[in-house]
């Protein structure tokens, strides 16, 4: 999917006709994705997008504060340049209030749909431990399973802290490891012990099991909503 740059908003001709048939182009596209129950990275692309916009409006060293990663120094530079300009030109300013008052509520929506079905799925996620949980949950495994399908997708994890604006947050990174199929012999327990059994480096992992009935698309809803559910989970039973 073709995404808007992060300063769509005040690149070339400031007009609101063109900034708005812009934005609508890329809003279809995000919900086409969103119809298909595909919600990453779409979700996430256009969070920062809202984010972005309303930040340049309140103040551009708020701007500068609170996405140094995803702008360049060029980027933020040009952006500051323009923030000054637009000041000294009442009309102009006046132009981009409205582009960005009108893509803000529109944008808004949008993220409104994408949230009504991250929460669904969200909901319908149910995660259990796998045998006993060690006192060490910052690394492991998860077995991911949605529908009615058998298969199980078997993940490594590993959770970190970082540190944002005085606040804390844990992150969690994972790593495909192999397709199980569940049977009568084959239970988590099993499955669990094959690992530790073929991967010595965690002898005591923590193990979780994911389960869902729904049937979403894994990489682009469930398994990103999986993650986040998962950092939570261990991090209320912590």
């Amino acid at each position: 999917m073709k995404s808007l740059s992060e300063t769509w908003f005040a690149e070339g001709r400031i007009d609101f006709e063109l900034k708005k048939y812009t934005l609508l182009a890329y809003l279809q596209e995000v919900n086409k994705y969103f119809h298909e129950n595909k919600l990453y990275p779409q979700l996430a692309d256009i969070i920062f997008h809202y984010n972005n916009i309303v930040a340049f409006r309140e103040n551009k060293k708020y701007l500068q504060e609170h996405f140094p990663k995803k702008l360049t120094g060029i980027q933020m530079e040009k952006l500051q340049i323009l923030y000054e300009q637009m000041i000294e030109d009442d009309e102009l300013m006046q132009e981009l209030e409205d582009i960005i008052h009108y893509s803000a509520s529109r944008i808004k929506r949008t993220i409104h749909n994408g949230t009504e079905i991250y929460e669904f799925v969200e909901e319908k996620i149910n995660i259990t431990p796998v045998g006993l949980i060690p006192l060490d949950t910052q690394e492991g495994y998860f077995f991911l399973s949605s529908g009615n399908i058998k298969s199980t997708r078997v993940y490594h994890y590993r959770l970190s802290f970082f540190e944002k604006h005085d606040e804390k947050y844990r992150s969690i990174k994972t790593v495909f490891v192999d397709n199980w199929v569940r049977s009568i012999s084959s239970t988590y327990e099993h499955i669990k012990a094959e690992l530790i059994k073929q991967r010595r480096e965690l002898p005591n992992p923590a193990v979780y099991s994911i389960e869902t009935e729904l049937a979403f698309p894994v990489d682009e809803t469930l398994l990103p909503i999986a993650k986040r559910s998962l950092v939570k989970f261990i991090s209320e039973a912590a």
